[in-house]
């Protein structure tokens, strides 16, 4: 299904942070493997601890959490690279494991987009100590139905500031870039 006029709610994780078996329920790629149960219905208690545990097993390094200034440095990087693209971001939430977009993304391709943002995030978060994967391999685009949809999602992004997320709206601009702090602060 297409998105109303190209307009995509996209989340995804930190690495590590929801893994094959994870008590909150999880799905395989392209559902090669029927699993019961969803973050809203998770699968009965222990019923994939082997998974996870082969899941945990296989991790190259520990899974990462944002602190809440890697949060706000990553939710940044994230900002400008979408704005440095031209794709029309909204707003964008990122907590300890979790991001949340919602943008335009006039081609449909809203994971190619959001993964170049990601790989810049990874880049400017190596400055600040933090080396190796940071993100999960694949967002979760959700394409918005209507305008209604398009408000609903909004508000539902920028409500994540109350449980500790850095949020970013448009109505923000890229005020952290006249900072003397950030590194390109002296362009």
């Amino acid at each position: 299904m297409k998105a109303w006029n190209s307009w995509y709610h996209v989340n995804g994780n930190t690495y590590g942070t929801w893994l094959r078996g994870d008590a909150r329920g999880w799905r395989t790629r392209w559902h090669r493997e029927h699993v019961e149960g969803d973050y809203r219905n998770p699968p009965a208690c222990g019923t994939f601890e082997d998974v996870l545990a082969q899941s945990q097993e296989s991790m190259k390094h520990p899974p990462v959490r944002l602190d809440v200034r890697r949060r706000r440095i990553a939710g940044q990087a994230l900002v400008e690279k979408l704005v440095q693209l031209k794709i029309e971001l909204l707003v964008l939430s990122l907590d300890a494991v979790h991001y949340h977009a919602l943008a335009r993304f006039p081609d449909h391709k809203p994971r190619w987009w959001i993964g170049l943002a990601k790989k810049h995030a990874s880049h400017v978060l190596r400055k600040y100590g933090l080396a190796g994967a940071v993100w999960a391999r694949k967002s979760h685009p959700l394409p918005i139905t209507d305008r209604t949809h398009q408000l609903n999602v909004f508000g539902y992004i920028r409500d994540h500031a109350d449980v500790g997320a850095w949020v970013w709206t448009f109505r923000d601009g890229l005020y952290w870039l006249d900072a003397p702090d950030h590194p390109d602060a002296h362009r």
